[in-house]
């Protein structure tokens, strides 16, 4: 144990979010995201829900404000009545932690195509309709 980890976070989540860059982005899946056949690198968070695990991840990642948008939802599909009530709790966490944050949202094939170029998947427990989220990290920037 460590202190100021969030105990949701297991040490391969923590592993991965230190090994990514400025720009890298990451998925936080839903429980029926086809992230194995999308991605090699794959992270594990069965039973956990997006919005605890979103809050726990922003403790330690930064937001990339260098650009346009700081996170993608991915959009209802077209005739689908659906309406995600979860994206309403992912903008109330991500502006607890960064007010300045801007999401924006992507067609759900052209979110698998970047869900593809994205550092890692993380799947989880998330059974809310349409409730992926791609984060891209940011920089941590010097007092100095």
């Amino acid at each position: 144990m460590l202190k100021k980890i969030p105990k949701l976070l297991s040490p391969e989540l923590v592993k991965t979010l230190m090994e990514m860059g400025h720009g890298d982005e990451l998925v936080l899946a839903d429980a029926n995201f086809p992230g194995q056949a999308l991605h090699s690198r794959v992270v594990r968070c069965d039973g956990i829900g997006i919005p605890e695990l979103l809050d726990a991840i922003l403790e330690l990642l930064p937001l990339d404000h260098y650009a346009d948008h700081q996170a993608v939802l991915m959009s209802v599909v077209p005739g689908d009545p659906a309406v995600p009530a979860v994206w309403d709790t992912y903008k109330k966490i991500i502006a607890e932690h960064d007010q300045e944050a801007v999401l924006s949202h992507e067609e759900r094939f052209d979110f698998y195509i970047r869900s593809q170029s994205a550092y890692a998947v993380v799947m989880t427990g998330e059974e809310a309709l349409y409730g992926n989220i791609i984060l891209k990290k940011g920089v941590i920037k010097s007092a100095g």
